[in-house]
């Protein structure tokens, strides 16, 4: 009897549970369907954010020795700089190059001054033996010269023949002597040309020394003018001690001019339509959180890129802060708020209350506790909220979340007169001077929608 009562006891708890959860379960379905909010009528600020760095807008470049490709030397490591943030004066110690590269190219000379040296040495001994020969012939020449002519004395009552072939001996000694002190002479000039320039050649290697040690000189690396020292930042990094530089671009660091800093940042493909030049910005440092900066817009990039931590591709935006301040530093972190527009008293709702399909956007209104579909056209929003600017009354119930069998529910579509002329006048309308251009483009703006809403996992249909 007691094992019946337990058992049915047993069975009364089971389905009291499992009533309690259906009811949960139903109890929470119901809430969810059940969220609503309302359509607000107001200003609505459309903004962009995106976190950023600062740089200064403008730095005095750092340089190592500008002539290393014209002398040879085609790059260098960075042994020695000074910690990044350095506080230097004009002609204070910044950096020390590798002067490895320096030292063999001296070397190297100094082997072609000494190869010069003797060369020069030996081109001066062989021609003073050269030449000697050649004057010691010009002297035996002459004496022999002499000899016929003596004997053209002692000979002039020998025969005609005999004193005339004496004759012909003397005038062919004659030319023997004319040519041969012609031949001293082109060879006096040959020697000394060879001897200039071999001395040419070595007063230009000396002249490469000198200016190899000056060059040596300079990989001792100062200030150019008072400043903070900035590392340069490449592709793969920043440059410091270990880096290597190029002859063709031997910036060492920077000197930034910390009165005028940029944000330089990043916006996402789907806020950049909505940058413009020139909009004002609000540029928080996080080293400084209580501080805000005004700033505005004087660089919106053209090219997309991607970049690392990003999903999609972004856009380079850099935003100059129009009010300077000394504790502000190059490297800082920043929060950039870009005011795109203001939009004076204007129907908005909330961004998750709105939905889209291939050909228009629509919200799930209700209309005397019914709900139902009902077509909208949207204008700009921001990340919160967006503009309605047909379609809805002030106050209008909506639901924030998708009612069960949405697609059967009743669809309200606008006035096709209705919604043409509108977008017709808002093609035609001119953008008022204290507002940042708008977008005209419905398809391009419902684009935009779609991309927001589904990177805030609202669910399309």
């Amino acid at each position: 009897m007691n094992g019946k009562i337990f058992f049915f006891l047993l069975i009364l708890f089971v389905f009291g549970v499992g009533g309690w959860y259906v009811y949960q379960q139903q109890n929470g379905q119901q809430q969810v369907k059940e969220i609503k909010t309302a359509v607000e009528k107001g200003d609505l600020k459309v903004e962009v954010t995106a976190t950023g760095e600062l740089q200064a807008k403008k730095s005095e470049k750092i340089y190592g020795p500008q002539r290393m490709s014209s002398m040879g030397v085609h790059q260098t490591t960075i042994s020695d700089l000074v910690p990044e943030g350095t506080l230097v004066k004009e002609g204070d110690y910044v950096a020390t190059l590798d002067r490895t590269e320096v030292s063999n190219r001296i070397e190297s000379i100094i082997s072609d001054i000494e190869k010069a040296e003797s060369q020069l040495m030996q081109t001066k001994l062989d021609t003073a033996i050269e030449m000697r020969s050649l004057r010691d012939q010009l002297i035996n020449i002459q004496y022999t010269i002499e000899d016929k002519e003596s004997q053209i004395e002692l000979n002039k009552y020998e025969p005609k023949a005999i004193q005339k072939q004496i004759k012909n001996e003397l005038e062919k000694l004659e030319r023997d002597y004319r040519q041969a002190k012609k031949n001293y002479q082109l060879k006096q000039k040959q020697a000394a040309a060879k001897v200039k320039e071999i001395a040419a050649n070595r007063r230009q290697h000396k002249n490469n020394m000198r200016q190899m040690e000056e060059l040596g000189e300079l990989f001792v690396v100062k200030a150019p003018k008072d400043g903070m020292v900035i590392y340069r930042r490449s592709w793969n990094g920043k440059i410091g001690p270990g880096s290597q530089i190029r002859g063709w671009n031997p910036v060492i660091a920077l000197l930034p001019d910390l009165t005028q800093m940029v944000s330089k940042t990043y916006v996402n493909e789907v806020d950049i339509s909505r940058v413009k030049l020139g909009q004002e910005v609000a540029v928080r440092v996080d080293a400084f959180p209580d501080k805000k900066y005004p700033g505005k817009v004087i660089k919106v990039a053209n090219i997309g890129e991607k970049r690392p931590n990003f999903d999609a591709k972004v856009f380079e935006v850099n935003i100059e802060l129009t009010l300077s301040d000394s504790i502000l530093r190059p490297a800082m972190t920043t929060a950039n708020t870009i005011v795109a527009a203001t939009h004076k008293d204007v129907l908005h709702i909330a961004l998750e209350a709105l939905h889209s399909n291939d050909s228009i956007n629509y919200v799930y209104a209700y209309n005397e506790g019914k709900i139902s579909r009902k077509e909208v056209l949207s204008g700009s929003f921001n990340e919160e909220r967006v503009i309605i600017e047909m379609g809805l009354n002030e106050k209008e119930e909506l639901s924030l979340s998708i009612p069960d069998k949405a697609d059967e529910l009743d669809l309200i579509l606008l006035d096709k007169t209705a919604k043409q002329g509108h977008l017709k006048k808002k093609e035609t309308a001119k953008p008022k001077p204290v507002e940042a251009p708008e977008e005209d483009d419905l398809s391009e703006m419902s684009e935009d929608l779609k991309k927001m809403l589904k990177s805030r996992k609202v669910q399309i249909k």
